[in-house]
């Protein structure tokens, strides 16, 4: 069988790494993939936007099944492109990514069907939004609708920061597009959890819970980035709250999208708040998050492709969706100076020994050589019987990665133990 994966950082390695577990799976494509993904499947350089090209390559290799990842592909149409062609896909159409695509729809469907989440204005006047800011209550959260690398979003502590933010993004095209219209929505406090869900748009079948690192130094200080490290499961994310979610958010937001024509078949992703008020969504994506996948996947005791198939073909209440009771962590290890500017094209060192422990997001080969080439270079990942293990070996095969300006937050966890500490 002939596998095709669409995008190129530590998410694919992760899913590419468990679709190899499968003895289907004779030959998996990565495209464009990376240096370090290479080792796992064979890499294409053709970009992960291209999608008529990404068409081209499928149709000449004759695929048997694609699996899109990345969000940018998925709004743009990349699985409709596919299926098109009578190629099967894993991943929602254009017409159901919108739930990540759009946070102006989003907020709108939770509007609508009475989905918990932050109370909001959506704005496509920058004098409006001005205006509205003069009484909104601080701190107060600023969301460029569209797509913005994970980057589109600022909390304001003052009206002065909030002015600007919403200038940056309307005004002076921060975000290009996806800052034209923006959304102003409330601060919610309380515990953030990630829940990744398989959907065949009928069934939803959440994954193990975790919690994202998003700030870019210790003590969740610095600027936003896509995600410094992960660990799973959530601690805060006990049954009961697992019960309200199911109730409340997961099925009501598959069957809102069903009712609005756009049904979901693939990784919804939710971004949760658990409030005092119970838990709220704070967004969706319409893939799996990264870097969450590098620590669920590796709990998933099932096959991942016949999860991903039988989600092709809406039957996904015929298989078994099961996890482990262990706990994993993800340190990243990422290039100074991310998620601004920072050098890339260093000698990147992996220990043979620790290859198949670690998930490759930025790195070219040169000469044979792997070299950084993005802003997120490595995930360390281990698995362990709890968490205070998983934490220690993640950061000791971090200890054994080596590149020239590399940094991490030294932090990871911390949080989720002080919950364990606290029961």
């Amino acid at each position: 069988m002939k596998i095709l994966v669409v995008g190129g950082g530590g998410r694919e390695h992760a899913v590419i790494r468990k679709l190899k577990e499968n003895p289907k799976a004779e030959q998996i494509f990565a495209l464009p993939g990376n240096g370090g993904i290479a080792r796992d499947a064979t890499c294409v350089p053709i970009g992960a936007k291209d999608i008529p090209a990404i068409v081209d390559f499928a149709l000449r290799e004759k695929i048997d099944y694609a699996v899109v990842t990345p969000d940018d592909p998925l709004v743009l149409g990349c699985v409709d492109a596919l299926e098109e062609k009578g190629i099967p896909c894993f991943g929602p159409r254009a017409n159901a990514a919108i739930i990540e695509g759009s946070k102006v729809f989003a907020k709108g469907l939770m509007k609508k069907y009475g989905i918990p989440t932050a109370r909001f204005e959506t704005f496509d006047r920058l004098e409006d939004a001005l205006r509205y800011l003069e009484t909104a209550p601080l701190p107060t959260v600023i969301k460029a609708d569209g797509l913005a690398l994970g980057k589109g979003v600022l909390i304001a502590q003052t009206r002065q920061e909030a002015r600007q933010a919403v200038i940056d993004m309307m005004q002076g095209g921060k975000f290009g597009k996806s800052g034209e219209h923006v959304v102003i929505e409330e601060f919610l406090e309380g515990p953030e959890v990630s829940v990744l869900a398989f959907t065949d748009g009928k069934t939803i079948v959440p994954m193990v819970s975790s919690m994202d690192h998003k700030r870019a130094l210790d003590g969740d200080q610095g600027l936003n980035t896509g995600g410094m490290g992960t660990v799973a499961p959530n601690p805060y994310y006990t049954p009961d709250v697992a019960e309200a979610c199911m109730e409340r958010i997961f099925l009501p937001t598959v069957a809102a999208m069903n009712a609005e024509g756009r049904p979901f078949k693939g990784c919804l992703y939710f971004g949760l708040m658990l409030t005092r008020d119970g838990p709220k969504v704070i967004e969706y994506n319409c893939r799996f998050g990264d870097p969450e996948t590098q620590v669920v996947l590796p709990l998933l005791e099932s096959d991942l492709l016949e999860i991903m198939q039988a989600v092709t073909e809406e039957r996904l209440s015929e298989v078994p969706v099961r996890f482990s009771e262990k706990n994993a962590c993800c340190v990243i290890l990422a290039s100074r100076g991310y998620p601004q500017a920072y050098e890339k094209g260093y000698p990147l060192q992996i220990p043979e020994e620790i290859r198949d422990r670690v998930y490759v997001a930025g790195a070219a080969l040169k000469d044979g050589q792997l070299v950084t080439a993005g802003g997120r270079v490595v995930g360390c990942t281990a698995v362990a019987d709890t968490l205070p293990q998983a934490i220690e070996e993640a950061y000791r095969l971090a200890d054994h990665v080596h590149f020239e300006n590399r940094f991490y937050r030294r932090d990871i966890g911390a949080r989720a133990l002080l919950a364990v500490r606290e029961g």
